[in-house]
């Protein structure tokens, strides 16, 4: 085994393309809350003084898609012009239209079950069994971080009082083979107001508060063996430009899907290209990427490999897939090839798209809270969330969040390629 290093970055729900991204998420969401059969596709830019919402949707609900953008950019926290952007002054444009007839004639099927893909394409799901949650760890080192930070930032903002929403995490591991040995270098760039008239002194004091607060409310929240890659040290970079005051969409033009490394598994595993957010489930782009990840995991839980790459392959208006491809990385157990695991997840699995939503509940309101800080390695829940009915009658009902991450294939697939 050779000794290298790997490095996974995040960027916080205030950064300009998350901001994109959580707002077109939320407009999928409200049309799903009013019409589960919504076709949504919406993309959003978001820059200094302004926010474009455009894209295709169909559906029988009607959305106050500006008052949606609103509230999202209110509850990340720009909510006052010293961040540059403000959910209150800012400009919201929208150039929303139909989808178009001839995506939707592949799609929609009398036959439910044979509602084919919304678009070609390929799409990828990965797992690994160097964390808990089954994802990289420099990536979940990444997200962990900037979690940490934002709670810092809207629950404790006394600690760190100076704090604005825009911030970007990078871990970098060293490894020897498959094994991690160490954090090498952490950097962390944190949007914050102009609280000392001397930049010089400024920046210190954020760099002592990250090193002081930030990182050891980290270290606690991890289990004992990720702690120990912290123990030999690390090279700590905040901050590196010295100063960062001007964030967010102000200082940097955010745009829908951007961030689509982010948001799966940080460079470790390939990706088809399709972005996530602001797509409704019928885009395989999303909902196939769920499965994979889905399969993935199970597939490591199982203890059939340590690493497990999954692609498939779809054709638009097709139902089933054109491909399915199986990658272990020479970590599979019990002498299991890939052919051997492929096929079994073709017998297993139903990856016609209809089934896909059907399993994971996809026609549900559950986008936004996957926008930021990772689509995958989030623990499942359920909640209850208002619905509304086609006459616009307000009900409640329970909903299932990360349905993909579940582990409740495990034992299917045991008996198969274990028994």
């Amino acid at each position: 085994m050779s000794k290298h290093l790997f490095t996974s970055e995040s960027v916080s729900a205030g950064h300009p393309d998350k901001v994109a991204d959580q707002i077109s998420d939320a407009i999928l969401d409200a049309y799903l809350r009013r019409d589960p059969q919504s076709r949504v596709a919406c993309e959003v830019l978001c820059t200094r003084g302004l926010v474009v919402i455009s894209g295709e949707i169909t559906s029988r609900a009607h959305v106050n898609v500006e008052n949606v953008a609103r509230a999202v950019i209110r509850d990340i926290g720009y909510i006052d012009t010293e961040a540059g952007f403000d959910s209150q002054s800012c400009g919201v444009i929208s150039t929303v239209h139909g989808q178009s007839p001839d995506i939707s004639r592949g799609v929609i099927r009398d036959s439910g079950e044979e509602q084919g893909a919304g678009d070609q394409g390929i799409m990828f799901g990965y797992a690994t069994n160097e964390t808990p949650e089954l994802i990289p760890l420099p990536i979940y080192l990444s997200n962990q971080l900037l979690l940490v930070l934002d709670a810092i930032r809207t629950h404790q903002p006394s600690q760190m009082p100076y704090l604005l929403p825009d911030a970007k995490s990078q871990f970098t591991i060293q490894y020897d083979g498959r094994k991690a040995l160490r954090v090498e270098t952490i950097v962390l760039s944190t949007q914050h107001k102009e609280f000392l008239s001397d930049d010089e002194q400024m920046h210190e004091k954020i760099e002592k508060d990250v090193r002081e607060i930030v990182i050891p409310l980290l270290i606690q929240s991890l289990p004992k063996d990720l702690v120990d890659l912290f123990a030999k040290g690390y090279d700590l970079l905040v901050n590196p430009t010295g100063k960062f005051v001007i964030g967010g969409p102000a200082g940097d033009t955010g745009l829908t899907g951007r961030k689509i490394i982010v948001d799966t598994y940080g460079g470790r595993a390939c990706h088809g290209g399709g972005a996530f957010s602001g797509k409704d489930p019928s885009k395989v782009d999303r909902s196939a990427a769920y499965a994979a990840r889905y399969i993935a995991k199970n597939l490591v839980a199982a203890g059939i490999a340590d690493e497990v790459q999954i692609q498939i392959g779809y054709a638009i208006g097709v139902a089933q897939p054109v491909s399915i491809y199986v990658d272990t990385f020479g970590t599979a157990h019990n002498e299991l090839s890939d052919e051997r695991i492929a096929s079994a997840v073709r017998d297993l699995f139903d990856l016609r798209p209809s089934r896909i939503i059907e399993k994971f509940a996809l026609k549900n309101p559950i986008y936004e809270v996957t926008a930021a800080y990772g689509h995958f390695g989030k623990k499942p829940f359920k909640r209850n969330e208002a619905f509304y009915d086609i006459n616009g009658n307000l009900y409640s009902g329970e909903v299932q969040y990360f349905g993909w991450e579940k582990l409740d294939a495990v034992e299917k697939i045991q008996k198969v390629l274990l028994a």
